[in-house]
């Protein structure tokens, strides 16, 4: 059997926002870093792409704060001694 398509939508709606596979999973983007998503905010279901099966009951997907994004690394650190330290540079 193929495998099936893993379907995520938001909450009541019939189209699904999202959707990828069991293995390679399904990527919800678009939220604004600190949003926090309940449980039951998006549900998942499963379809059958050769449309032998039909669609899976929804079921919730657990709740998760999105992360806040994290600043670069610094590159090329570069630091000039001076008469009492450095001066440090970034590039």
């Amino acid at each position: 059997m193929a495998e099936l398509t893993l379907n995520v939508y938001k909450k009541g709606e019939e189209t699904p926002a999202f959707t990828g596979d069991d293995t390679n999973g399904v990527q919800i983007t678009g939220l604004a870093a600190g949003t926090v998503v309940a449980k039951g905010d998006y549900q998942a279901s499963h379809t059958d792409p050769t449309g032998k099966l039909t669609e899976s009951d929804k079921v919730d997907v657990d709740g998760f704060t999105v992360k806040q994004a994290q600043a670069a690394a610094p590159s090329n650190v570069e630091a000039t001694a001076t008469d009492d330290g450095a001066n440090v540079t970034a590039g």
